[in-house]
């Protein structure tokens, strides 16, 4: 599939940011090819190599992350990276091999459901080409490798200032979402699906189209239950913040979720931890042993198995929905 040739017209709109994610061989193999040709090599922080090159500049991470930046972007990518690297041209492909990502469409996705601190986000962002386009070019693919809250943060910052872009979240502060995870039955399916379709409608109601993505966290259609909405079909898939518009409500669904940290941090007078480490279940008793037990409803999903523990209950044994 030949790709279109660039004229002299075209060169404003090349790429001139790129990034990748790649495994420890082709890293070697970047840097090798980087080594071979002198490139200079400089310092960045939680970087194993960083280059400088013609029209481009290169910085591995320990992640994993390639980041190449500058004029020349597109060529390195296209004959470097693509034709001697990974041998798996991508870079100008997606819209052929994936053109519904660059559709109207709304994306659906949480942040909190596996952290004791902390509420649970759902967020909805409905967005089209030309959005998409500029958040792709701006790193947001591959949202849920991102592990820095600075750089969720950044970009909620230009998602949020992209105009014409429609945002919902619906979340709760942690006293009265313990009282809904018991009035949604004690299933946390029910109540995510449920703020789910609260996001999608509320979103739907400023910009109607015709179809949506969710990121999938059940097998049964809880999300498609809920909604009511005349022409309009919900999807679901495993990992499908590759969609675009659902890797930009993770973020924003993330950033929401970080925010809120914060602010339950200063309440605590102590920076909580995210998951249900042991270092996390340790906060938790250092917040009661400072406030008492009552206070725990305020900072934690009290139905965590953490949680009893920080308590000293007796955990409940798991019992299995049915429909």
């Amino acid at each position: 599939m030949p790709k279109k040739k660039s004229t002299d017209s075209d060169e404003p709109n090349k790429k001139t940011l790129y990034t990748i994610k790649l495994d420890d061989a082709q890293m070697d193999a970047v840097k090798a090819w980087c080594d071979k040709r002198l490139w200079s090599f400089y310092e960045v922080d939680y970087a194993r190599f960083a280059f400088k090159g013609d029209g481009v500049n290169l910085v591995g991470y320990n992640s994993g992350k390639l980041v190449v930046q500058g004029k020349k972007t597109e060529d390195w990518v296209t004959y470097v990276l693509e034709g001697e690297i990974t041998h798996d041209p991508r870079l100008g492909y997606d819209e052929v091999l994936n053109p519904a990502w660059f559709e109207p469409h709304a994306g659906l996705d949480e942040s909190g459901k596996g952290d004791l601190f902390g509420p649970l986000v759902s967020a909805c962002v409905i967005a089209d080409k030309p959005m998409i386009e500029k958040w792709r070019e701006q790193g947001l693919q591959d949202s849920k490798k991102i592990t820095s809250d600075a750089a969720i943060l950044r970009l909620e910052k230009l998602i949020r200032g992209t105009k014409g872009v429609v945002i919902e979240t619906t979340w709760a502060g942690m006293s009265k979402y313990n009282q809904l995870y018991k009035k949604f039955g004690s299933n946390l399916n029910k109540l995510l699906a449920w703020m789910h379709a609260k996001s999608l409608e509320n979103a739907i109601a400023k910009r109607h189209v015709p179809w949506g993505m969710l990121d999938q966290f059940s097998k049964q259609p809880l999300v498609q239950r809920q909604i009511k909405i005349p022409d309009f079909e919900l999807k679901m898939e495993t990992k499908a913040e590759a969609d675009p518009v659902v890797a930009a409500a993770s973020v924003i669904a993330r950033a929401t979720y970080v925010k809120q940290m914060q602010n339950l941090s200063e309440q605590a007078d102590m920076t909580l931890g995210k998951g249900a480490s042991a270092a996390v279940k340790k906060q938790g008793k250092e917040l009661v042993a400072k406030f008492g037990p009552e206070c725990l409803e305020n900072y934690a999903k009290l139905h965590f198995r953490t949680a009893y523990e920080v308590l000293g209950l007796p955990v409940p044994e798991k019992t299995q929905w049915r429909r």
